[in-house]
């Protein structure tokens, strides 16, 4: 009798809840703002799957509403238990993940003709709604053995609703705004003779990266202006989010600034509204500041006010910096008196004042009109937005040009680089970054300033990452827990530190800027048990093309390509293995800045000028990990062969204990070009280093001609070794020696 009445609420529930589906519909898509793209992607040909993205209780319930009728769902056996009165409307495959049998379920109906969706994650999403946990391997097989098309489909927005699993991570809410785009449709194709196991794992990683590409590309804005993007995230990760606080106080006597979401937006519409008025109608602003949060205000005040920043490299020196004001076309220089007192920046701004109109950010802040602060605070209220127009900023490389390049990076190159990366790292609110790499650096501007706006963590933003004992000690105070630094600032860190100060709460140390050497990596390793992530990347890519990560790591290479980055090897002359690497992507830049000629675009495509290879080459099922041996420019043509410079490093490394060493090439009559080493051993004897060398079985190719003493190698501001003033320096010692 019991069971006559379930089946009876059963049917009757059924027409009831059938009849009710449009209106369900309309209230779903009201509720959540949803948007739903690509479904006429769909083609029900063949044999098909579709793969989403699992990031909450909802995915399946809203999928069940919008994909079309006739696809069944694979659900897990326990949920499909508990929720049967919703999926009754639907065709279920009831999977037990635990047992291997379900697998052959799913493939008699795939085989015939059903297009099944399942999730390849297994589980929801338990780390972070921006990237993806593993795919299990039985979709791989399901891949292989159907040779079905497989459509990905992209889940944004549900990872912040009460029916995730993120409750402490991320900020839920019951209304989020919510996005299911459908992919174009792949299939797995793999006729090699490996085994089936090897052949399945290799399809679950790329049907994985296939998800994880969609992803991105799903995320990706036509038009971004990172205010309006302020003005998003506030509400998304909460308006009283302290999303950047001061390191320590930068003024003695006053406790350290802090601000949240909403504490940004009216510094910004406030100060914007003053700035408006104090630049007149230039777009291009030159920026001269250090780290702090409020450099993060100007930044978007400057955003608000539709100005372009231009930052400075004010460690780049007097001559360099005046050439990039003039390469930029600046006529306003923004800075801070007490910045310019405390870094010694006085002469520098004498010079640059006798042709440039020098703003001190303490006038602007004295200067402020209570005209100003009323606009400000009713754009605040009304939330006005800005157009989202041609929206840059203008990084200047230091490369070996006689002139800096002004890199033209837009809003979007740098939102799309955010995307590709908290792709493939779940960041989420709980994280903590240290803010210490100079912001007219591109990875610290991308990884300090938009990073934390757009995934809602903290950023304590510290002005200096050459202060050695104090960054150790603000990583445990802070509880940081994502570090990002050059290979020179992270070893000295690590000589420095506490084993207790990383251990402490550090989940992601991240390298970039220049290569990892082997024994840094080994001392964090050892003394912290942390495993250094290496990654690589260019200003003109905002910045990174590359990385590794906990999941996807291979020692030696600096990662694999990001999601939505495409790559090509243009063939060297006289290198047989790698080439030219040339990547194009949605990080990709507008084009550079050359001093004299003015704005020149890019055409899609970067020609990096590093010398790369790619392993597996030539994968068509594998995202390859990349490999650098040097950058072109600094292969040394000897005797007419191509030497690079970083393995002649690297070996005389190894041979000349506790030395630091660089290496550049000067020109030579005989042999056409001859290396000159600088290393920082005082007791280092050429004569010593050619008998290990040569016992060392290495090519005498690979041996310097000279070797010459430094007490330190000068660096960059991004902390790179100064190999441009190195050459200077060679050149100099050589015309003085010719001279005797």
């Amino acid at each position: 009798m019991i069971s006559i009445v379930k089946n009876i609420s059963k049917k009757i529930f059924f027409v009831v809840f059938s009849a009710m589906l449009p209106l369900i519909k309309r209230i779903i898509k009201w509720m959540f703002r949803l948007k739903v793209t690509g479904i006429e992607h769909l083609r029900f040909t063949g044999k098909t799957i579709i793969v989403p993205n699992h990031v909450s209780l909802l995915d399946p319930i809203i999928l069940a509403l919008f994909l079309p009728k006739n696809v069944a769902f694979a659900v897990n056996t326990g949920i499909s238990r508990k929720f049967s009165w919703i999926m009754m409307f639907r065709s279920t495959v009831a999977v037990d993940p635990l047992n291997p049998y379900s697998v052959r379920k799913m493939l008699r109906g795939i085989n015939a003709n059903q297009p099944l969706c399942i999730f390849p994650e297994g589980r929801i999403n338990v780390a972070s709604g921006g990237a993806m946990m593993k795919v299990y391997g039985g979709i791989g097989y399901l891949a292989l053995s159907t040779g079905a098309e497989i459509y990905p489909v992209a889940i944004d927005g549900l990872e912040y609703s009460k029916l995730s699993y993120l409750k402490g991570k991320l900020r839920q809410s019951w209304r989020p705004r919510v996005t299911i785009s459908v992919g174009q449709p792949f299939t797995v194709v793999d006729e090699s003779a490996d085994l089936m196991r090897v052949k399945k794992e290799r399809a679950t990683e790329y049907i994985r990266s296939q998800m994880i590409d969609h992803l991105v590309r799903s995320r990706l804005k036509p038009n971004v202006n990172f205010f309006n993007e302020l003005i998003d995230m506030a509400q998304v990760h909460g308006p009283s989010f302290v999303v950047c606080e001061d390191a320590v106080p930068l003024d003695s006597g006053k406790p350290a600034a802090a601000i949240s979401y909403s504490g940004l937006l009216k510094g910004a519409y406030v100060l914007g509204s003053r700035l408006k008025q104090v630049l007149a109608s230039d777009r291009r602003v030159g920026v001269l500041l250090p780290n702090s949060a409020a450099h993060m205000v100007v930044l978007f005040a400057l955003f608000r006010i539709g100005k372009t920043p231009a930052m400075i490299n004010y460690s780049a020196g007097r001559q360099a910096i005046l050439d990039a004001c003039e390469t930029g076309e600046l006529k306003y220089i923004l800075t801070s008196e007490a910045f310019v007192k405390k870094a010694g920046l006085n002469e520098l701004i004498a010079a640059l004042s006798q042709t440039y109109q020098i703003v001190y950010m303490e006038e602007v802040r004295n200067t402020l009109q209570w005209t100003n602060k009323a606009s400000g605070f009713i754009d605040y209220l009304m939330k006005r937005r800005v157009s989202e127009g041609d929206n840059e900023i203008v990084l200047f490389t230091s490369g070996s040009e006689s002139k800096p390049k002004g890199v033209c990076l837009t809003h979007g190159n740098i939102h799309a680089n955010i995307q590709q990366a908290r792709a493939v790292i779940p960041f989420n609110s709980t994280d903590r970054i240290l803010g210490a790499l100079p912001l007219f650096h591109s990875l610290g501007l991308c990884t300090q300033m938009f990073l934390p706006i757009v995934t809602g963590l903290k950023v304590y933003m510290y002005p200096s990452p050459l202060h050695y004992k104090v960054i150790p000690e603000l990583v445990y105070d802070k509880n940081i827990t994502i570090l990002v630094g050059t290979p020179t600032f992270l070893a000295a860190y690590a000589r420095t530190a506490h084993p207790f100060d990383f251990a402490h709460s550090l989940k992601y140390v991240i390298a970039g800027a220049e290569k990892l050497k082997d024994e840094i990596r080994q001392t964090w390793q050892d003394k912290f048990h942390i495993t250094v992530m290496e990654g690589y990347g260019t200003t003109e890519t905002s910045p990174i093309i590359s990385l590794n990560t906990k999941t996807d790591y291979r020692k030696g290479s600096v990662g694999r390509l990001l999601p939505a980055t495409e790559y090509r090897l243009q063939p060297v002359p006289g290198i047989d293995n790698g080439g030219n690497l040339i990547v194009a992507g949605p990080q990709v830049m507008k084009g550079y800045l050359i001093h004299g000629k003015g704005f020149v675009p890019c055409n899609r495509e970067h020609e990096t000028g590093d010398l790369a290879v790619v392993d597996p080459a030539g994968a068509t099922l594998e995202t390859p990990y990349l490999y650098l041996k040097d950058r072109i420019k600094r292969i040394a043509k000897i005797g007419g062969e191509m030497v690079p410079l970083n393995l002649i490093e690297e070996i005389c490394t190894g041979l000349l204990e506790e030395a630091v060493c660089a290496a550049v090439n000067i020109p030579d009559a005989r042999k056409g070009e001859r290396v000159i080493l600088y290393h920082t051993h005082p007791d280092a004897k050429f004569s010593v280093l050619k008998e290990r060398f040569k016992a060392s079985g290495h090519s005498p190719l690979f041996m310097p001609s000279q070797l010459r003493y430094i007490d330190k190698l000068p660096l960059l501001g991004s902390g790179k070794t100064d190999y441009v003033t190195l050459k200077q320096l060679a050149l100099q010692d050589e015309e003085g020696t010719n001279a005797i």
